[in-house]
């Protein structure tokens, strides 16, 4: 379970650089570096949902 915590944190860490990088590029108007940052911020999010996934799969349920 350490691992994936570690992974989420670098996968939030990543997901905010790229959003400032988003920002910078939008205010400075390089297009280029936005776009690139937004492509990789996508990425980010879409492999936080996966190991969100998977660690809720990895989960047991509580009896009661």
């Amino acid at each position: 379970m350490g691992p994936k915590l570690f992974l989420s944190v670098v996968y939030n860490i990543g997901i905010f650089i790229c959003l400032y990088i988003v920002y910078w590029g939008y205010t400075h108007k390089q297009y280029a570096s936005l776009i690139g940052a937004l492509f990789v911020a996508v990425m980010f999010v879409i492999l936080k949902i996966r190991l969100l996934k998977q660690v809720r799969a990895t989960e047991r349920p509580v009896k009661k």
